[in-house]
């Protein structure tokens, strides 16, 4: 068994802000697989359910953001399963809009869900960042993830979204590399078009020059001179 834990902060009051992107992510996993419904344990809403071969423990903890570890590091040690089976969702200011990328361990980078998971399980379990982007100052971050996504967000919030749900097989099957190149081209479907290699036109050679048609010259043939006086008196003489 694996856990696929989703992070953000309970309540309708928050539930499109970009720090919920964790929630939505595991929400469509859940929906586009037929998992079971939400029931209330280890401090959050828990649903079961397949991805492939693997069976799944989809997690969203209700402790808001800031005490995720406790709901996370209570169903990890229930069901015995290792920090690197554990892969989180959440939102990542480091990363551009619409951006995914998933790794192995790391720092916390101020995300205070995050650091909340290490301190209660280590630090080596497996992150699925999914970019909001950053809102350019320190001093705006707070308003920046509290704040619900805008309108242009949708362009590649609901790809990202998708594809994350369609994949999620790749991820709970271990290929993490695979599953982060879908997700990418369902964003972005236009990568995977390859243009077609231009060739350059045939170029012809160049046509020779005509050469001049051989004249055939006949040259008169030679006309048999008549002997002389003197060759014929010798012919006479000689015989010839």
């Amino acid at each position: 068994m694996i856990i696929f834990a989703g992070l953000g902060n309970p309540g309708g009051k928050y539930a499109r802000n970009r720090h919920n992107i964790g929630f939505m992510a595991v929400d469509e996993i859940a929906h586009r697989h037929g998992f079971s419904p939400w029931r209330k344990r280890f401090s959050g809403e828990m649903a079961e359910g397949r991805l492939g071969a693997e069976k799944v423990l989809l997690l969203k903890p209700q402790t808001f953001m800031n005490e995720s570890g406790r709901s996370v590091g209570e169903a990890a040690k229930f069901f015995k399963i290792a920090p690197e089976d554990v892969y989180v969702f959440h939102d990542e200011l480091d990363l551009a809009p619409g951006k995914l990328r998933c790794k192995l361990g790391g720092g916390v980078a101020g995300h205070n869900g995050l650091r909340s998971i290490s301190a209660h399980m280590g630090k080596d379990f497996q992150r699925v960042r999914m970019g909001i982007g950053h809102p350019g100052s320190k001093a705006k971050v707070l308003s920046h993830v509290l704040k619900d996504f805008a309108k242009d967000d949708q362009d590649w919030l609901e790809p990202m979204l998708r594809g994350v749900g369609e994949h999620a097989a790749l991820l709970a099957e271990g290929n993490a590399s695979s599953f982060q190149n879908k997700v990418h081209l369902t964003i972005h479907p236009e990568t995977s078009e390859r243009p077609e290699k231009k060739t350059k036109p045939e170029q012809k050679a160049p046509a020779k020059p005509e050469t001049p048609a051989k004249v055939e010259t006949q040259t008169a043939p030679k006309t048999e001179q008549k002997a002389g006086p003197m060759a014929s008196a010798l012919k006479k003489i000689f015989g010839g």
